[in-house]
């Protein structure tokens, strides 16, 4: 059977395929990515295009590594109003990213790419729209205080599998691409390479 690694860091995208009962390593890609992401969107570059782009760069920091494996790698972007917003780095950071996204829609895109060979062979972005609701200050308050610092790897500060969805009056699109990884269409290719069975 295939060696399937995922290249990735979160815990939710690595439980994702377990749950599914996919067989696989996980080995974390140090990546730079805030200079990817700072240099991409000075280059004016799409949400769609940094996801994808970010997802790559992660594949092929461990497919260099491991030829021979399939290595799946995940990115997610959030934008809104014409933003592009990337993971905080502080709860005070955080609130501003909720006080910003309260009572608007937003899309997230969840790229994926997958590395065999050493070389990419398939990449699927998945979009989802979510809106917001007009919560209150204290409702924001108590919404921190409870999820904590967890909250600070989720690029929109919320994770809908929890408390997260709390924060939402509409949510549109496949589960899966919102907690970061379109595992429906991931599931559907590893099928296509006899890497799970189909």
């Amino acid at each position: 059977m295939t060696q399937i690694i995922l290249a990735s860091g979160s815990q939710i995208r690595a439980q994702m395929l377990r749950d599914a009962g996919v067989d696989f390593t996980v080995q974390i890609p140090r990546v730079d990515e805030q200079t990817i992401l700072q240099s991409l969107l000075a280059e004016g570059a799409k949400p769609g295009d940094i996801a994808d782009t970010l997802a790559e760069y992660k594949a092929r920091r461990i497919a260099d590594k491991n030829p021979s494996a399939l290595v799946i790698a995940a990115d997610q972007v959030l934008t809104c109003n014409g933003i592009v917003y990337s993971k905080p780095n502080s709860m005070a950071e955080a609130r501003d990213h909720l006080n910003g996204l309260k009572g608007q829609g937003h899309q997230l895109l969840s790229a994926v790419v997958v590395y065999e060979n050493a070389k990419p062979v398939w990449r699927h972005i998945g979009r989802a729209q979510l809106t917001m609701r007009d919560f209150s200050d204290g409702f924001l308050d108590d919404y921190l205080a409870k999820s904590g610092e967890s909250i600070l790897s989720s690029v929109g500060c919320y994770q809908l599998e929890n408390t997260g969805v709390t924060l939402f009056s509409r949510v549109q699109g496949d589960y899966f691409t919102i907690l970061g990884l379109p595992l429906l269409d991931v599931l559907a290719f590893l099928r296509t390479r006899g890497a799970i069975a189909s």
